[in-house]
């Protein structure tokens, strides 16, 4: 309904509901409705939401086909939330309601005092607003100290002081947030953290759809679709879940970290800030390095798993290792500005944060536990770029003494200055996907790849004085050695019983 014919009345709207124009259904048969029409014409319902096409989505859609409250449970940075306030592309472009109305009432279903009143004293004349869908979706983020006059309402003295009302008048209530969404979607995230006494008054809301106010007999049949996210660790019988709620849940929908690097890193490529006003380039084997630290993360025995490790983390590592990129390259006034395998030590402050360690974790210190899983993403990667790569030129080359002294600051012209004096070592970064003809500050972080991933395999090392070297301090080589015999004393010169068999000890 355009803007110019909507009905601007109450009466409008009737006229209209006459002819087939409008028709009031509660907000679930809307959802279900919209949903169902986006399936028939193949529309993506949740642009944006990578990876859960084949496990998340389809469980979210039986649910609203079903018409359920419904919950997803997850590790922290698996969409949940963005999910929820996706669902608002399902709900219709803007509905009546009635003007002034705090619980947004159906001006043909009235159900606060205030809007019933209002329709018997304004009768058709009624003006009415249009609330548009993004209006329409409530969220709280449960903390222990919510009360239940912030989730569902309490007597305001004030208003009723205001009004010359009894404070039993329905007038005198302040609805909480709860009310407020009525006929649009409300989310409560990180449900078990909400205190057991507000969890119980969610019972009639989930069940009989109505809520009560401080004991007076006020009742709300509220039109509103109720979802929930939280921790798996948190939602169960021994966590902070009151079981009569988890039973009036519809439906509880898993989410998951992605299946594959490929989609962790589109995730990323998706959401990461990395449109500067310079040009930035992130080489491909850089973006599988980051999205490989979060993998490991997630599998070591050192960080926390209850909490996991987020998305967030590759996001944000990633647009922090494009600003020191970005840093060196206004620094020796290169263009592009390319990022370096070794830029991933410079964002490491936007690793620790990200996650929670176990004991030996802490004992051992964030700092070395993300150098680890740096070393240790470095190495995969680097494997599957170079899985039959003929390394031992260099190799050979640091174990002759060689150094080379490449930080995060050096410029990429003194990077492939030093590198040509090591022989295969800019042959080898074309390895990684790195064009002959390509700019100097993409051919750096090639060879800082290639570094990396020696380094990472423990094949050359690495030191804050000496940058990379061999892994010994002095090649061991053959070496002459004049050794004389000296006879022992069963040794004889006339052919005794021990000729032939004479032990021999060396000065």
């Amino acid at each position: 309904m355009s803007a110019a014919s909507r009905p601007a009345t109450l009466g409008q709207l009737k006229a209209a509901a006459a002819r087939g124009e409008y028709r009031s259904r509660s907000v679930k048969d809307e959802v279900r409705h919209n949903l169902i029409a986006k399936l028939r014409a193949r529309e993506t319902l949740f642009p944006g939401i990578i990876g859960y096409d084949d496990t998340v989505v389809p469980q979210i859609v039986n649910a609203i086909l079903a018409r359920h409250n419904f919950i997803l449970l997850g590790l922290r940075g698996q969409a949940k939330t963005r999910i929820l306030r996706a669902l608002t592309s399902l709900l219709d472009a803007e509905v009546p309601v009635v003007h002034g109305s705090e619980i947004n009432d159906d001006p043909l279903a009235p159900l606060s005092a205030y809007a019933r009143q209002l329709v018997a004293s304004s009768g058709d004349d009624m003006p009415i607003d249009w609330l548009p869908r993004d209006a329409r979706y409530v969220e709280k983020l449960a903390t222990p100290d919510v009360t239940i006059a912030d989730m569902i309402g309490d007597i305001d003295p004030i208003k009723a002081a205001h009004g010359g009302l009894q404070l039993a008048s329905e007038l005198a209530m302040h609805f909480g947030l709860l009310p407020r969404a009525n006929r649009g979607l409300f989310a409560i995230n990180e449900l078990p953290d909400l205190a057991g006494k507000i969890q119980v008054g969610l019972f009639n809301i989930l069940q009989e759809g109505d809520v009560q106010i401080k004991g007076f007999p006020v009742r709300l049949p509220l039109d509103v679709m109720i979802l929930f996210t939280a921790n798996p660790e948190d939602y169960t019988a021994r966590g902070k879940i009151i079981t009569p709620l988890k039973d009036r849940i519809g439906a509880e929908i898993r989410t998951h970290y992605m299946g594959s690097r490929e989609q962790a890193m589109a995730i990323t490529s998706q959401e990461a800030w990395l449109d500067r006003d310079g040009a930035i380039e992130i080489p491909q084997f850089v973006r599988e390095i980051v999205e490989e630290v979060a993998i490991q993360a997630r599998s070591d025995r050192k960080v926390d798993k209850r909490s996991g490790v987020s998305q967030r983390m590759p996001i944000s590592v990633m647009e922090s290792l494009a600003s020191n990129a970005e840093r060196r390259a206004l620094t020796h006034h290169e263009t592009p500005a390319v990022a370096r395998v070794i830029d991933l030590y410079a964002a490491m402050p936007s690793m620790t944060g990200k996650f929670e360690l176990e004991y030996e974790g802490e004992l051992k210190g964030a700092d070395h536990v993300a150098r680890e899983l740096i070393r240790g993403a470095v190495s995969t990667v680097f494997d599957s770029h170079f899985p039959d790569a003929d390394m031992r030129s260099v190799i050979d080359w640091f174990d002759l003494g060689g150094t080379l002294d490449l930080g995060d600051s050096v410029s990429a012209a003194e990077v492939v200055a030093q590198a040509r004096t090591v022989q295969g070592l800019v042959e080898l970064s074309q390895r990684a996907g790195i064009d002959p003809q390509a700019t100097e500050p993409m051919l750096a972080a090639g060879i800082d790849f290639v570094l990396e991933g020696l380094y990472s395999q423990k094949k050359i090392a690495r030191s804050a004085d000496r940058g990379f070297h061999s892994t010994e301090p002095v090649r061991k080589r053959e070496a002459t050695v004049t050794r004389t015999p000296v006879l022992t004393p069963d040794d004889d010169d006339d052919g005794g019983p021990q000729r032939g068999k004479k032990k021999r000890y060396y000065n």
